[in-house]
């Protein structure tokens, strides 16, 4: 403890010393071998202590400065020269006994000392010292410092240091070779407290004045390698190999350099020991730092005067090469455990920096090469490795600019190896980062930064990158944490800088990267990117930014540019125009773009990639920003203005689809080409056999043809190749483009915040109930939003009509997005992979979706919508892509339809005003047509959209747009409609609670599940939806509706409907398309009930046949009112296959009110075939009119039994009720109806002979006759069918009792299985006026109550076949006819006579008081009644002329029965099956015949008619030529069918009949296309130019050449629809003549007519109408008709009772005629004729059975009477002229009776009429003095027409016969006449069989043997040859008359035969017995 130090030398001192002055002169010092040992006691010793007075220095003192004085004094002392060596020297320091201590060995250290005094001293001092010139050097060599454990500390191999001060400057030099120091804190921190701060160094240097010269300073060290191990710390070391550095110091300017090879500092285990160099283009992990090369040069400048206030400038260059950083937890440590000590040991004292008070200015340069920074935080995470190849760094004073050249940022994942290669940034392989040049610029004054580069930028993101990258700069901040703690003061003073700062980016080229899963990535690309950002703005500029997904362009941006404003002037007049907003202003973000387009390829799944980058963005949110501030104390966000000028988004089409469309027009265009090719080859070979004829050979013609065939297959496949050479391919599926958008969304801060959005949100959906808990919400905004735009397109496709097209658009309002909060339940989980460190991360994604609530107003000036069946393909493509844009939810439920959605998303208030609405429903299958819609258009329309319901207000007119003269026909116009739908949808909540509706993840499912199945939507779902329409007319206007139809617009509407009925066919469904989603279903089957509701105060309807306007109707009403409702039902279809559910609609209830309703029929004097001439005087005829018109249907319901008897309490389906019904009948009326109804009948039988079904199930088998035939119902319904298609008109009946109680119709109608009462009609005091063509006047027919019922019955078996029955029943009560008087009346004839409706009414109690009641006779017949012209105008107001009631008050009754195979549906399960006969022999034939028989039944009572002449020949001529009347027409139709029947009866090969209809059908078919064509290209000329002289002729060539088309193609249409119903005539005759061989029981009644009058009474008069002439009564009139299977028809004729009485004063007789019996029994008939009648043979009608009975007549007749009569019914003829000739008679027989008859040939009606002369002649009487003799004909006749002609007059009679009929005469002639009373004669017993006779053959017959037989018995009775008696006489008479009778037939026929002469005729001279006497 008291040993201080030890020490052993040997020592050599040798001197000299200069005398006098005793200066030493040099001085030399040479020890070796020291050996020393210092201990611890030395240092501490009080001895060695400086004063503390030394120690403490003031600095603020200036101590006085070292003197020239003090210098020489020193040198004084100081010998010239010193020379010091030290040899092997070992020092040792021991410290607590020795315990510790450091060896330090020295092998030599020289030091040597020189001074030159005789040179100039060194005198640039201030204060001013002199300071001789000198040098120092120091040499150290192989030095070593041991610790006590022997390990080395510091090792040096060289050290010379030389210090050399001459008179202009002071150099010096150190040199360090191999230094090499192992720093050890444990062994080495105890020697660091040792005192040794006593060297008075500091006191020295600070005296030292101020030094002027020069000071040039260089050192090099090389190969130094420093090793420190501090504590429990890793240890690092550090080295380089050579070290160069320099400095030159003068008082003005300072110059320094630094060069330094190969630093390196290494950190980490092991970094200690000394290793091997480090290997080139490597970096090994573990060396923090390295250096391969480091040059440094500054240089310091100050001002000269220094009172300039210039600052000094600062100049420094620099050049590094292979930089190599690592930063990692290693190195962090390792510098905070050095800081930390630094910190400790250095001095308590604060330390005081020297601060210039002005900042240096100056340029500073440095530069990189071949930089590499590599950060690694742990082996196990990887590095983050930064690669720079150059950088280059630029500073001055008021600049900083830094360049980099090839930068790259790359991840290295796993640290598999100790080092990593060192590539350029070209070479990095997956670089995160790649830069290739930027250059930074910082402006110190104006605080902005500028980043500029001009090559391109990549980035290359993945969540897993991020997550590296991440935790390595978390890891980088903790460790800059760890080596400075940040102070709040110095943040706050960084962002109060960052702020002011002003930036400019400018970038060339961009690609961001971002990888959201392993195959889905999102890339922007932006091209000459610019960002500039001042004080308050900032502005983004970019001439292309694009988005892409997956390889795809998604989003391009043109000419982008984004501006940010704090305050904005111009938003001020856009806020102004929203009163509600309380902000004044708000800062303002402005993107402006020329084009932005959005397009999505085909069957790309957009939204798979969107899901998955909004899943990364959720998780980068939490990652970063794990709470966000509440937002109420959110910044209110910015105002969003967007100013697009062109946008548009694009759905890509499949290109396989695009190829086949182009393809397919190629080939329709080739086909084109090559006809044309085709043509003029024919031509040139035709000119060639014009040249050579013969010569030239068929094999080279053959050739032409192959070359040309082969030439058409080259050509198409050269432009198939071509196709895209010249235009490109077309690529869009669907386009929507928006042009000069400009959107403007304003922020507020009362929409601003939870609350207030809520609030708003409530204003908004009133309707929706608000929860009562609350709504949380996760995302909410509200803003006021305006936009404007100039075009709104959508096109489909290259379509050329756009879907949506709207102009002028404006809007504006509020608009609320909302998104509820889930809560736990409807969060579902989403992974992002971040790699294997990290594992899966799950994100919670919110379900519920974003909601919109609107508040709108907009103005548009054209809306139009086009759409039609024809574009749903493309549509469902369409929809395809749409389901790829959004994700599907992970609801488990079954997806909503796009009604429920919009209805769950969309809510609030939507008001539209446009100008011009249109709406465009295609009517063709071809979506490229445009010329074929129906066009729905609205003026000044005003759209209201509210929940649930939508209001039109507005004019609307439907036009049907065709490419013909129909074109432009508005057909339904509606001024002022306001137009509502009501939508009703029917849920099992409240259909408007959508807040309640929350969807549930599938794996929370299992917390709500009730057993069923899991449906998150149930209450919200609709089941269904109840559409109400109300179209309201009742508001001011001067027009009313109007309706204009014409006939093509109704077949066109039938088109339209067929084309929008059709079903739609499944597109790009099933496996093969990748499509397995359920069909949607459809609005249209969402119906379930539909009502409609119509008000108007006015309606016209207008209907014209053609567009000449030739004939037509209109229909006029005052104010109505409809109401309907209908109910769809859906049938699922049977089978395993599954198909689409049956639609089925059935109208529940419909009610109908008109009043004053007028039919008027038009017609015009135009040609059909001329243009449309809209003056052409149309002239209008009344038809019908009503006061009113009610219409109601009621439900379609299964019915209670009602009682029957009362029709008025049965519920029926349909009921109409019509008051005051006034109808014209006239001929005009006729013909126009007759022309209306024969071109409707011309268009349907020509579409149901042009249809494919025309010719089906004709195909008779001709090997049927050998097989067996058996009746089966298939057969029997074609059988049935055929009938049904014949032309013939016929009727049918049965042989009854002829009681009215038993007629079959009565009692087809009265049974009680009725299940629905279909129709209820009944009229009220209506009449009809009936005007002939040839009689003045009218006849007037009435009814008080008129009520018209069908019913349907139960489906009931009726011969092993089941049939449903339905009955019509007509009953007529109080009818009354009326007729005119005058025979000349004075009143034009189209002034209506009506009658008043007092005379209409049921018969009430007269009022004797009345004078007009007494005029008018009463009810009476014959009475005389008042009329008026005006609507329900009584007679006083204005006169017209009286009519007299012809027949009085009566009633009639009608039945109808048919039977139909259609059963009805409901009722197919109540059938049951029929009943099983075994005995059939034991059948009621009758009950068979009483089966299934269509049946027509007339009954009237009681008849009381009175007429005189007049009226009864203007009743003759309303039957004849109003009602009975047959067009001329019909005759040459009838004359070519008979004709086609014989020519297919001449040939009877079926196959050749159907090939010639065939060909027929296909001549007319090319008729009509030409026609189309025609119209077309006429349509096409005047819309191109309407006024052109030229395309004026050239259409009216086409209009001629489109009539004489017109007229072609009705021959051949009429041509055709004969044959073909004669070859159906013919196949059934021939399936008849097989049905022949059935037994004959199966011949059954198919149709049966009867008319039966109970009683008649009919009073002939004058013509005053008062006298009588006769009165003639009938009594039980019964007529029947029977037409069975077989084709055979039955007539009978009974009447019970009937006579004639004489009215005329001093009448002789009173009974003209009567019974001779007066039995009056229900069973015996006065008089029955039978007629049975088989089909036609030949054309010849045959009468199987004809029979005449009459009971015996009593006829008491006068010369008066049968004048009078005479002149009743042949007013004008002579009757005292002869009686005509046989031939006459038979001329006027066959002509008279045709006009009689409905059909021209009818046999049926001619053989109930009989042969009588008087009624053939009276019935013809209005013709006058007219002759109907036949023309001749107009063609040549040939062998067809004979055959017809004689086929026409000839009757095959097989048997007649016409029992005797007794007859007692009596005749009073005039005074010179014989009379006669009570003369008894007998007409003979007549029978015929096998005669082919005319009628008149037939009558001549007749007339020639009852004349021979009432001749004889007439003579005898003059000659009073009396009997013995009367029976014997008539005995007698009989036998003698059968026996001549049977002989003279012989003698007849044998004449006959020989000489064609009839004996008949010889007493054909014989003067009639009636004939007057001269």
């Amino acid at each position: 403890d008291i040993c201080l130090a030890e020490l052993a030398l040997s020592l050599l001192l040798s001197g000299d010393v200069a005398l006098p002055e005793m200066r030493p002169g040099c001085l030399s010092l040479n020890v070796r071998t020291l050996t020393a040992e210092l201990h611890e006691g030395l240092f501490l010793s009080q001895l060695l202590m400086s004063p503390k007075s030394q120690k403490k220095i003031d600095p603020c003192d200036n101590p006085e400065f070292i003197g020239t004085e003090t210098v020489e004094q020193f040198h004084q002392l100081l010998p010239h020269n010193v020379n010091v060596e030290f040899d092997n020297t070992n020092v040792t320091l021991s410290m607590q006994s020795q315990k510790r201590h450091l060896n330090w060995t020295l092998k030599s250290l020289k030091m040597s000392y020189g001074r030159d005094d005789e040179q100039h001293p060194l005198k640039s001092f201030t204060p001013e010292l002199s300071f001789p010139q000198s040098s120092l050097e120091l040499i150290l060599e192989d030095g070593l410092l041991l610790s006590q454990s022997r390990q080395r500390i510091l090792c040096v191999n060289t050290l010379k240091t030389f210090l050399q001060v001459t008179s202009i400057d002071i150099s010096g030099s150190f040199i360090v070779n191999t230094c090499i120091v192992h720093y050890r804190h444990q062994e080495f921190s105890h020697w660091l407290n040792l005192p040794l701060d006593y060297f008075p160094t500091l006191i020295f240097l600070r005296r030292l004045p101020h030094l002027d010269a020069p000071v040039m300073i260089s050192s090099s060290v090389s190969n130094v390698n420093v090793s420190v191990q501090l504590g429990d710390t890793t240890p690092f070391a550090l080295g380089f190999i050579v070290d160069n550095d320099s400095s030159d110091s003068q008082n003005l300017h300072q110059r320094a350099s630094l060069t330094l090879d190969s630093f390196w500092w290494r950190v980490g285990q092991g970094s200690h020991i000394q290793q091997a160099p480090h290997p080139p283009g490597k970096h090994v992990w573990g060396e923090a730092l390295i250096l391969d090369t480091l040059s440094l040069q500054g240089s310091l400048n100050r001002p000269q005067s220094a009172c300039s206030s210039q600052p000094p400038s600062l100049n420094v260059e620099s050049s590094l090469k292979g930089l190599q950083v690592e930063l990692s937890e290693t190195c962090t440590l390792c510098l905070s455990r050095l800081l930390s000590l630094l910190r400790v040991s250095a001095d308590p004292e604060p330390h005081q920096p020297d601060v210039t008070p002005d900042s240096p200015s100056g340029d500073e340069v440095v530069k990189y090469q071949r930089s590499h920074l590599t950060g690694s935080v742990l082996c196990v995470s990887g590095a983050v490795s930064l690669r720079m190849d150059t950088v280059s760094i630029l500073s001055s004073a008021e600049s900083s600019r830094v360049s980099l050249q090839e930068m790259s940022l790359s991840l290295v994942k796993t640290l598999t190896e100790n080092m990593e290669a060192c590539c350029p940034a070209a070479q990095t392989l997956n670089p995160v980062l790649k830069l290739t040049a930027i250059t930074v610029w910082y402006h110190v004054t104006t605080h902005s930064l500028q980043v500029q580069s001009e090559e391109e930028l990549t980035v290359d993101w993945a969540p897993p990158d991020h997550m590296v990258l991440f935790q390595h700069m978390t890891e980088a901040q903790a460790c800059w944490r760890m080596l400075r703690g940040e102070q709040e003061e110095n943040r706050n003073a960084m962002l109060g800088q960052t702020r002011s700062f002003s930036v400019r980016l400018e970038m060339g080229s961009t690609r961001l990267t971002a990888h959201v899963s392993e195959k889905n990535y999102i890339l922007l690309h932006t091209k000459a990117f610019s960002l500039s950002k001042h004080a308050g703005s900032m502005h983004i500029r970019s001439p292309l930014l694009v988005f892409n997904f997956d390889g795809n362009n998604i989003v391009s941006f043109n000419e982008l540019d984004v501006e940010t404003h704090d305050e904005l002037t111009e938003m001020q007049l856009h806020r102004d125009t929203f009163p509600f907003l309380a902000t004044p202003h708000n800062r303002v973000w402005v993107l402006t773009c020329p084009s932005l387009s959005v397009e999505f390829p085909y069957q790309y799944n957009f939204s798979k990639t969107f899901d998955m980058a909004i899943g990364v963005q959720k998780w980068l949110k939490t990652l970063h920003l794990p709470q966000s501030p509440p937002p109420s104390e959110q910044r209110l966000p910015p105002d969003l203005v967007f100013k697009i000028s062109q946008f548009s988004f694009v759905f890509l089409d499949d290109v396989f689809e695009i190829k086949l469309r182009d393809n397919y027009e190629l080939m329709k265009d080739e086909s084109k080409e090559s006809a044309k090719r085709l043509q003029l080859l024919d031509k040139k070979v035709a000119e060639l056999r014009k040249q050579h004829g013969e010569l030239l050979p068929a094999r080279k013609i053959e050739e032409l043809y192959s070359s040309l065939e082969k030439k058409h297959i080259e050509i198409y496949i050269q432009r198939s190749r071509r196709l895209y050479a010249n235009t490109p391919m077309r690529k869009s599926l669907l386009t929507w483009t928006v042009s000069d958008m400009e959107l403007i969304a304003l922020a507020d801060q009362c929409l601003h915040g939870p609350e207030k959005v809520r609030e708003q949100l409530r204003d908004i959906d009133r309707i929706s109930p608000f929860p009562r808990d609350g709504l949380p919400l996760v995302v909410q905004w509200c803003r006021a939003v305006k936009f404007k735009l100039s075009a709104f397109l959508v096109r489909i496709r290259d379509y050329p009509r756009y879907l949506f097209e709207i102009r002028d658009w404006e809007l504006s309002g509020r608009l609320i997005g909302t998104e509820q909060d889930g809560q736990a339940r409807a969060r579902r989980k989403q992974t992002v992979p971040l790699g294997a460190l990290w594992g899966d991360v799950t994100v919670h994604r919110n379900m519920p979706p974003l909601k919109f609530y609107y508040d709108f107003k907009s103005n548009i000036s054209l809306y139009t919508i086009v759409w039609g069946p024809c574009w749903d393909p493309a549509w469902t493509l369409i929809g395809q892509s749409v389901d790829l844009l959004t994700k599907p939810t992970a609801d488990p439920s079954p997806p909503l339809a796009w009604w429920d959605k919009s209805r769950l998303l969309l809510h609030g208030h939507w008001v539209m005003n446009i100008e011009h609405a249109n709406l465009h429903q295609l009517a063709t299958e071809d979506p490229y047509n445009t010329t074929e819609n129906l066009h729905w258009e609205w003026t000044k329309l005003n759209f209201d959209w509210n929940p649930g319901e939508f209001v039109f207000k507005g004019n609307l007119d439907v036009n049907v747009r065709t490419a013909s003269k129909y074109d432009d026909i508005c057909f339904l116009h509606l001024p002022n409609l306001c137009m509502t739908l009501d939508l009703q949808w029917l849920c099992h909540g409240n259909p408007h609670d959508h807040h309640a509706v929350m969807v549930c993840c599938a794996e929370n499912m299992a917390d709500v599940t009730s057993g069923q199945p899991h449906d998150s939507y149930r209450a919200f779902r609709s089941e269904n939806l109840n559409l109400s329409i109300t179209m309201d007319l009742n508001q001011n206007c001067s027009t009313g509706p109007r309706i204009l139809l014409y006939s093509s617009t109704l077949r066109w509407m039938q088109n339209f409907w067929a084309t929008w009925t059709s079903v739609s066919r499944p597109i790009c469904r099933g496996k093969l398309f990748h499509s397995l989603r359920p069909i949607r279903k459809k609005l249209g089957q969402h119906y379930k009930q539909m009502s409609y509701t119509a008000a108007f105060p006015q309606l016209q309807v207008h209907y014209w046949a053609s567009f000449a306007q030739q004939r037509g109707v209109q229909v006029e009403c005052n104010k109505g009112h409809v109401f309907t409702r209908g109910t769809q039902r859906l049938i699922p279809q049977a089978g395993t296959v599954m198909r689409r559910l049956i639609s089925e609609w059935n109208v529940t209830q419909m009610v109908s009110e008109l009043s004053l309703v007028t039919v008027h029929l038009m017609a015009s004097t135009w040609d059909e075939t001329a243009d449309h001439q809209m003056n052409a005087q149309v002239k209008k005829t009344h038809l019908l009119s009503l006061s009113s018109l009610s219409y109601q249907r009621q439900s379609n319901r299964m019915e209670e039994e009602v009682n029957t008897t009362d029709e008025t309490n049965a519920s029926y389906t349909h009921k109409l009720r019509l008051v005051d019904l006034r109808a014209s009948w006239t001929t005009i009326n006729r013909n126009i109806a007759f022309g209306l109804y024969d071109g409707y009948k011309k268009a349907s039988v020509l579409k149901r002979n042009l249809s494919t079904e025309a010719l089906k199930g004709l195909k008779i088998d001709t090997h049927l006759q050998t097989k067996k035939l058996k009746r089966s119902p298939s057969r029997t319904s074609m059988l049935q069918k055929l009938i049904e298609e014949t032309d013939k008109f016929v009727v049918f009946s049965e042989e009854d009792s002829g009681v009215s109680d038993q007629l079959c119709g009565i009692a087809a109608c009265q049974t009680d299985d009725v299940f629905n009462r279909n129709w209820f009609i009944e009229l009220v005091n209506c009449q009809m006026m009936l005007r002939g063509t040839e009689t003045a006047g009218c006849v007037l027919v009435s009814a008080a109550k008129a009520q018209l019922l069908q019913c349907e019955h139960h489906p009931t078996w009726y011969s092993d076949t089941l049939k449903q029955k339905t009955t019509w029943t007509c009953l007529l009560d109080g009818m009354q006819y009326f007729a005119t008087m005058e025979l000349n009346p004075s009143e034009q004839e189209d002034r209506q006579l009506w009658l008043e409706v007092k005379n209409i009414e049921e018969h009430r109690q007269r009022n004797l008081d009345s004078v007009q009641e007494l005029m008018e006779s009463g009810q009476a017949v014959g009475g005389m009644v008042s009329t008026t012209t005006d609507w329900n105008q009584p007679a006083q107001v204005n006169e017209s002329q009286q009519v007299q009631r012809i027949i009085s008050r009566c009633s009639c009754r009608m039945h109808y029965i048919s039977y139909s195979h259609d059963i009805n549906p409901e009722l197919a399960t109540q059938i049951k099956p029929p009943e099983m006969r075994n005995n059939h022999e034991n059948e009621d034939l009758l009950k068979k015949q009483a089966g299934a028989v269509e049946t027509f039944t007339l009954i009237h009572h009681d008849l009381e008619i009175s007429t005189n002449p007049v009226q009864y020949a203007m009743i003759l001529d309303i039957v004849n030529n109003l009602l009975l009347h047959v067009e001329p027409r019909r005759k040459e139709h009838s004359e070519k069918k008979q004709r086609v029947r014989f020519q297919l009866e001449i040939s009877s090969n079926p196959e050749e009949q159907r090939s010639s209809i065939l060909h027929l059908q296909e001549a007319v078919r090319q008729h009509l296309a030409q026609i189309r064509r025609l119209e077309k290209q006429i349509y096409s000329n005047i819309r191109v130019s309407p006024n052109s002289d030229e395309l004026m002729d050239i259409n009216m060539r086409l209009q001629n050449q489109l009539n004489q088309e017109k007229n072609d193609m009705q021959m051949k249409s009429e041509e055709l629809n004969i044959l073909i119903r004669c070859f159906k005539d013919f196949q059934l005759q021939r399936a008849n003549k097989l049905e022949l061989r059935k037994p004959p029981e199966d011949v059954g009644v198919v149709r049966r007519t009867e008319i039966y009058f109970a009683q008649a009474r009919w009073c002939l008069t004058e013509e005053d109408g008062q006298l009588g002439i006769a009165e003639l009564e009938l009594q039980r009139f019964m007529y029947s008709k029977l037409n069975k299977s077989d084709d055979t028809a039955e007539h009978l004729l009974e009447l019970g009772w009937f006579t004639m009485n004489n009215l005329l004063p001093n009448a002789a007789y009173k009974v003209v005629l009567r019974p001779q019996s007066n039995c009056q029994s229900g069973r015996q008939f006065a008089l029955r004729i039978f007629s049975k009648v088989r089909p036609p043979v030949g054309g010849i009608s045959v009468k199987e059975h004809f029979e005449v009975n009459v009971v015996p007549l009593t006829i008491q007749l006068m010369y008066q009477f049968f004048k009078r009569m005479m002149g009743f019914f042949f007013p004008g003829r002579n009757v005292e002229e002869e009686d005509v000739t046989d031939e006459e008679d038979k001329s006027r027989m066959v002509t008279t009776a045709i006009p009689v008859k409905p059909r021209p040939l009818s046999e049926d009606t001619m053989g109930a009429m009989g042969p009588s002369k008087s009624i053939t002649q009276g019935l013809n009487r209005t013709a006058g003095v007219r002759r109907s003799f036949r023309k001749p004909p107009e063609h040549p006749v040939d062998d067809i027409d004979k055959m017809k002609e004689r086929a026409a007059m000839n009757n095959s009679f097989i048997y007649i016969k016409i029992p005797q009929v007794p007859l007692c005469v009596s005749y009073k002639g005039e005074k010179s006449s014989v009379d006669w009373k009570d003369l008894n004669l007998v007409l003979p017993c007549l029978e015929y069989h096998n005669n082919t006779w005319t009628w008149l053959d037939f009558a001549m017959a007749v007339k020639r043997d009852s004349r021979k037989a009432l001749v004889a018995q007439m003579i005898k009775e003059k000659l009073r040859l009396k009997p013995a008696s009367v029976a014997d006489l008539r005995g007698k008479a009989i036998d003698g008359k059968a026996d001549n009778n049977q002989q003279q037939q012989e003698e007849d026929e044998k004449a006959r035969l020989l000489i064609g002469l009839s004996t008949a005729d010889k007493s054909s001279s014989k003067k009639s017995i009636f004939s007057r006497r001269k």
